[in-house]
């Protein structure tokens, strides 16, 4: 006699998905980089030189509101893409069922978020900064006349460094720009040719404010 072999049918809600980890992660990623595209698009092409490229990202960068603007939108997005999973999955009610692949995709969109904020960008913006900005003359000669003016300007995040000191630059009179991680720059300039109030009233720190530190002869 045949042996008759019963067998249980697992509930699709518990099922392993094998991709659930993967797509997560994916998606996650994906979600996080959303807020910092702006600041990872003027960058490269500010790097890379292709001034054009930048000019178009610029106004983007302009606006403080922009980068919270962009992470709630981030949030947003990973929320709707886990509604969508679950509806599939059976509804919200599975929610308790699916945790691990709720705690992946948002701790991948954070965590994306995290380190492009705390390393990727200081790191790009020293790096970048340092040939460009850090070499100060030091003779006295070429320092007849000179003064130097030390800022902390609230960004958003350190890939606004380069747009900074880009702005500070195109005064007439301000002949070097040298970042100080993080969001502190001293600003050397000819006090012939321009000042404190000229230098603290460009355009850009009426978006992000800049606080006086310190003042140099």
């Amino acid at each position: 006699m045949d042996e008759i072999k019963e067998t249980k049918e697992v509930p699709s809600c518990c099922q392993p998905k094998n991709n659930d980890k993967a797509k997560g992660i994916k998606q996650g990623i994906l979600f996080g980089l959303i807020p910092h595209a702006g600041c990872i698009a003027f960058v490269l092409t500010s790097v890379l030189g292709l001034t054009v490229a930048a000019s178009i990202f610029k106004p983007l960068l302009m606006k403080s509101y922009f980068f919270y603007g962009m992470i709630v939108l981030s949030l947003v997005f990973a929320s709707f893409s886990a509604f969508l999973y679950l509806r599939k999955q059976g509804g919200i009610k599975t929610a308790k069922n699916h945790k691990g692949y709720l705690s992946i995709l948002y701790g991948s969109t954070i965590g994306i978020s995290v380190l492009l904020y705390f390393v990727v960008f200081p790191l790009v913006a020293s790096a970048t900064l340092a040939g460009a900005t850090g070499a100060v003359v030091n003779n006295s000669t070429n320092l007849d006349g000179m003064q130097a003016i030390t800022i902390k300007v609230a960004i958003p995040c350190e890939g606004h460094a380069i747009l900074i000191v880009g702005e500070l630059k195109k005064l007439q009179g301000v002949t070097n720009v040298e970042y100080i991680p993080s969001s502190t720059f001293k600003v050397y300039y000819d006090a012939s040719k321009t000042n404190k109030e000229e230098i603290l009233g460009l355009d850009i720190f009426k978006e992000y404010k800049a606080t006086v530190v310190n003042e140099e002869e």
